[in-house]
């Protein structure tokens, strides 16, 4: 599998994103600041990418970390401001390192060299032109793995046209069915309204997920939903939205690793856990609701999920 577009067109799509970017309007909080010049909206994101590591990573959907894990990039700094992100030290810390896009394309092929099955940058959607500068360069120089695009769900229409037809798997994380809730928790203005819309969109550029030989996933969709305790994260919504949109083949990831980090102590109702009759309630509606293909956690995600970026090894599970 190799990604759909040459090189040509990702130098292509990746000068429509810098154009995105100056002033920017990369995601739906459009800052309309000039990053290339160096200002700094929302996010705080600068004029080069700044990433906080780059890893196999052992603990994604099967589908996606095979034999030789998800060729994961983390990037730093973020469009939501969550209270609770277990990524904190990177998301909102400013954990990490700024990097050319030819040092970016360089860590791609290191992990296609070690083994990964797939080049999955996490939160990339504020440093799209120089993910896409990066991914034609190395592209050029032999780079022949899947995209899969780990993001939120905050997307604008203009940045999924733009990735349509370099990323092969998208996986959005769709956190909320209340825009109150998001407002609150993410600061997050109509995430629902545009997470949702974001879903269908990508739903309609690569489909229902297809597999490989090798049972790894080269194609598709994967909605994770990450269950927050006393229904926060609106999981009963959220689920008969999706029956209501997308066909009962759609790829479900219900995520059971919540835990209280950053500041989430400080707001009733985030300060715990989620209950395993909370987890189980989530599971069995998904059931109920004719979905054929559901990833399901263990409890003990909401330990071994939980990474500290200060390490070599931020993740328990690291590692094929």
């Amino acid at each position: 599998m190799s990604p759909t577009l040459k090189s040509r067109e990702l130098y292509e799509r990746a000068e429509a994103a810098f154009k995105q970017a100056n002033p920017c309007l990369l995601c739906p909080r459009a800052c309309g600041v000039n990053r290339l010049s160096g200002e700094r909206g929302y996010c705080g994101a600068g004029p080069l990418p700044r990433v906080a590591g780059t890893m196999p990573h052992g603990g994604e959907e099967p589908v996606l970390t095979g034999t030789g894990g998800a060729g994961t990039i983390f990037f730093s700094e973020c469009n939501l401001h969550c209270v609770y992100c277990q990524n904190h030290q990177i998301s909102q810390g400013g954990l990490g390192s700024e990097i050319s896009t030819e040092e970016l394309a360089r860590e791609f092929l290191g992990l296609q060299a070690a083994g990964c099955v797939n080049i999955e940058p996490v939160s990339p959607s504020h440093y799209l032109p120089w993910f896409l500068e990066a991914l034609a360069h190395s592209v050029e120089q032999g780079l022949n793995l899947p995209v899969v695009y780990n993001t939120n769900a905050y997307e604008s229409k203009d940045t999924l046209e733009i990735l349509d037809g370099v990323v092969d798997v998208y996986l959005p994380d769709l956190k909320y069915a209340d825009e109150a809730k998001a407002l609150l928790y993410s600061h997050a203005k109509e995430y629902v309204q545009m997470a949702r819309a974001a879903v269908i969109r990508m739903r309609r550029q690569v489909g229902r997920v297809t597999l490989d030989h090798n049972g790894n996933a080269v194609k598709g969709l994967i909605v994770r939903h990450l269950i927050l305790p006393d229904d926060v994260s609106g999981t009963r919504d959220t689920l008969y939205w999706l029956a209501d949109n997308l066909p009962p083949s759609t790829s479900l990831s219900l995520m059971a690793q919540y835990s209280p980090l950053h500041n989430a102590c400080a707001y009733p109702g985030l300060n715990r856990v989620i209950s395993e009759s909370e987890y189980e309630a989530a599971v069995s509606l998904a059931w109920e609701l004719g979905f054929t293909n559901v990833f399901i956690q263990e409890p003990a995600a909401q330990v071994m999920g939980i990474p500290d970026f200060t390490e070599a090894t931020p993740f328990c599970w690291d590692g094929p």
